[in-house]
């Protein structure tokens, strides 16, 4: 199990349907669960992380480094995995998710050197290292970039 799949008890969550502030002989009449007067009482409560005034957390706790919001990930996939395919075959991006070698692409495919080829393939992708083109070059089949 991970955290990913953890998830309430069937039957356990209830929607947001109960109406507040219908009379007091509902049960949550008058002030509707907000009690009396202050600021979570009023409409327009602060933005969240506010803290009154106070230096919020989200400022007080150092910064490191940097995030290079235009870097790119790309998911390498060594020239061995692609042994799942039959000789004479197109390898894509598609074909690749269809298989299971690669789950999420997000930015690129890049196909590595590492391991042996031992099929000619036609292989499409982001990008190749030198390696990579080396050894399917090395049989006979095509290393494109896309």
């Amino acid at each position: 199990m991970n955290l990913s799949e953890l998830k309430p008890a069937e039957g356990s969550k209830h929607g947001d349907r109960f109406r507040r502030g219908r009379g007091h002989g509902s049960g949550n009449g008058k002030t509707a669960g907000k009690g009396h007067k202050g600021q979570k009482a009023r409409s327009g409560a602060t933005r969240p992380g506010f803290e009154g005034g106070q230096l919020p957390l989200y400022m007080r706790i150092p910064k490191r480094g940097f995030k290079c919001i235009n870097s790119k990930t790309i998911v390498g996939i060594n020239v061995d995995r692609l042994n799942v395919f039959n000789d004479g075959d197109e390898v894509t991006v598609d074909t690749l998710i269809e298989t299971g070698i690669v789950r999420n692409p997000k930015d690129g495919v890049k196909i590595l050197g590492n391991g042996e080829l031992t099929k000619k393939l036609d292989v499409k992708a982001n990008a190749f290292s030198n390696g990579a083109i080396e050894k399917i070059k090395a049989l006979g089949g095509k290393a494109e970039v896309i």
